[in-house]
């Protein structure tokens, strides 16, 4: 039953179905400064009464609010949005109220009785003076005015004056909206740096930037390594954990549980007798060599991503310092990490019940936050899914609440709900099931579910075709095409992307054992040199690619992404749009590796602004060969040991004045 002391009766317009929305507000949605927010939503009352509606918003830091009237789409649907100017939350909600004056006015000029027009206008006349009582300015006098002339002048004058725009503007302004119902929630949107949108991302070990007489890399010679990567086209740097590994349980070559003295260990194993989660591995430089390798990257366009594995070594100074904040086994030892059978005696978890959780997560904190003094402002956070979701909402919030230009990835291979909520609670990207979605039904339902469902609100996408954990079958067996296929899906289904390097561009393809999808020699647990300038590197070919995105503004988004039909499953056909369809990125991919594939592809010619009766240009931007196409159905055939796929660029036929054939 409601409750008397708050219900009002004379509030008669219901507000629902807004859109975006997660959870009723419970979660923010995410977008970029510089975009704005499109909001949508239900707002109608019982009878034939005009309904009337704004979009309320403000920025966190903000005291006061703005408002823009909303626009109706019909069906009783109302649409508005609000620039994001500033990083940071903005909070927003609709208020809607039963309109007199145009519920009046759409009666108004329905009547053809003069006797009834002259006594309707007395009504109406009344309401304009109303509104002047709420006027300001000069609008007060001109209310007034109009008022007196719906009054004294003849019906068909009054007429006139009810159809006035002007009037109608002034009426919309100061309306009546004492009785007007306020949407219960109070959704919001974060505004994120243009970054979380857009990136392209390659990672590499440091320890692995060796000299010739070196046995374990350094931050100056990953300098030297910065311009291969820039070049390329990457402006995300992320390294692995570069903070003291323990000695204790040591991994070695291959994930042995036998260690040499050699051995240099999983850099995730973190924290020895130089320190832990805020101290760098000795032999990688120092802090200063670490902010002179963040200076240097950012000259070339590149941020430098750090990865946040929140887990200790035995030899972790935390182990010593805060044994609270460990499980215990029966015999009173720390208990590692494992996943039955599996055990990593390497890694200790924390224990997030802890009663002394509090300093745990403060501790937490203060990491972040000592390297977003070092110049870092993004983080790949390893298995976040293993940590409480609350632990996460409130570090990203405190993090955010005076940084918020912060991007977190979350690298959870888990169950979708998980991985979902993850996002909702702050993360600004996330890893995906892409590397193992290989057929086109697979990639057709994953994408649409990520790119057209409310999905796309929380859940930003980074595509990764291979990790330091995983290479993929696909790779292990599908040679150079299919590093190059999967190379062209990541970015051009994503807008966010990233490799594992040199290890991709290198095409590195031995598995350590049939049937598993663990590196032969992993990075994870030894130095790797890397022969950067072997001639059949896949070089010259991501840095085409990577510029392809760069320089098109429709692959730097994922809300265009739409599917065409292709009468051959191993074809998969996609193009992504600007909303005005000024651009239009056509993808065909060969799915198939080891085999010429070729079908006819169907393009939905009116969505995508074409015209059915002009020829239009599809410009393959990987080879630059140009195509003149005509209607729906065109052909395509892909021979993966050429490429295995077409990035096209469409464009419209248009006539000049002279009849010559041009092409915007």
């Amino acid at each position: 039953m409601m409750d008397g002391h708050k219900l009002d009766g004379r509030r008669r317009v219901i507000i629902d179905n807004v859109q975006p929305e997660i959870e009723f507000g419970r979660f923010p949605v995410k977008r970029v400064i510089g975009q704005a927010l499109v909001v949508e939503a239900d707002a109608f009352t019982d009878s034939h009464d005009a309904v009337n509606c704004v979009l309320r918003y403000r920025h966190d830091k903000d005291p006061d609010w703005h408002e823009i009237f909303m626009c109706p789409l019909g069906n009783d649907r109302w649409h508005a949005s609000f620039p994001l100017k500033e990083l940071g939350q903005y909070v927003y909600t609709i208020t809607a109220w039963i309109d007199h004056f145009f519920s009046w006015r759409h009666d108004f000029v329905l009547r053809n009785d003069a006797q009834d027009i002259a006594q309707t206008l007395l009504v109406g006349a009344r309401l304009v003076e109303e509104a002047a009582t709420r006027a300001m300015g000069k609008h007060q006098g001109q209310l007034q005015r109009f008022a007196g002339k719906m009054r004294t002048v003849s019906p068909d004058a009054g007429a006139l004056l009810a159809r006035s725009e002007t009037l109608a503007s002034l009426m919309q302004h100061y309306s009546d909206r004492s009785l007007a119902s306020d949407y219960p929630h109070l959704p919001s949107v974060w505004s994120e740096p243009v970054k979380a949108r857009y990136s392209t991302w390659y990672e590499f070990f440091p320890r692995s930037c060796v000299g010739n007489d070196q046995e374990h890399g350094s931050f100056s010679e990953c300098q030297k390594r910065l311009p291969y990567i820039a070049d390329m086209g990457f402006d995300v740097l992320y390294l692995p954990p570069i903070h003291p590994i323990g000695l204790t349980h040591r991994k070695g070559q291959n994930n042995t549980l036998g260690a040499s003295d050699t051995d240099v260990g999983s850099p995730w194993a973190i924290g020895a007798e130089e320190g832990g989660h805020t101290s760098i591995h000795p032999q990688l430089g120092t802090l200063e060599d670490f902010r002179r390798l963040v200076t240097k990257a950012r000259e070339l366009g590149m941020d430098i991503a750090l990865d946040m594995a929140f887990q200790c070594s035995p030899d972790h100074p935390y182990v010593r310092e805060h044994p609270e904040w460990f499980r215990h086994r029966a015999d009173g030892s720390i208990q590692y990490a494992e996943n039955p059978p599996k055990k990593y005696e390497d890694i200790i978890p924390f224990n997030f019940e802890t009663d002394a959780w509090q300093g745990l997560w403060q501790e937490l904190l203060d990491v972040v936050l000592f390297w977003i003094k070092q110049g870092v402002y993004l983080f790949r956070v390893d298995n976040p899914h293993t940590k409480p979701f609350l632990f996460w909402e409130w570090l990203i919030g405190e993090v955010r609440r005076v940084h918020p230009e912060t991007i977190f990835l979350a690298e959870a291979f888990t169950r979708p709900k998980i991985a979902y909520h993850l996002a909702k609670t702050g993360f600004s990207q996330s890893y995906t099931y892409f590397t193992w979605r290989n057929s086109k039904r697979e990639l057709e339902t994953y994408f649409t579910e990520l790119t057209q469902t409310e999905v796309r609100d929380y859940f930003r996408p980074n595509l990764w075709p291979n990790s330091p954990d995983i290479l993929a079958e696909f790779l292990q067996f599908g040679g150079r095409p299919a590093f190059m296929l999967r190379l062209v899906l990541a970015s051009t289904l994503g807008a966010n992307y990233g490799i594992y390097g040199p290890a991709y561009e290198l095409m590195e393809a031995s598995p350590r054992a049939p049937g598993e999808e663990e590196y032969l020699d992993s990075e994870k647990y030894q130095v790797r040199r890397w022969a950067l300038d072997r001639t059949d590197s896949l070089r010259d070919f991501v840095t085409r690619v990577n510029r392809i995105r760069r320089e098109n503004v429709a692959l730097q988004q994922d809300h265009h992404l739409q599917f065409f039909e292709v009468n051959n499953d191993n074809l998969l056909c996609y193009a992504k749009t600007t909303p005005d369809n000024a651009e239009i990125i056509l993808v065909v991919v060969n799915l198939d590796p080891h085999h010429t594939q070729s079908g006819w592809i169907t393009l939905p010619l009116d969505r995508l602004g074409l015209e059915a009766d002009r020829s239009y240009q599809a410009q393959d931007l990987l080879t630059a060969a140009c195509y003149l196409w005509n209607g729906a159905l065109n052909y395509v055939e892909i021979n993966p040991q050429v490429a295995p796929a077409h990035i096209f660029k469409l464009r419209r036929h248009v006539h000049t004045e002279h009849d010559f054939d041009y092409f915007l």
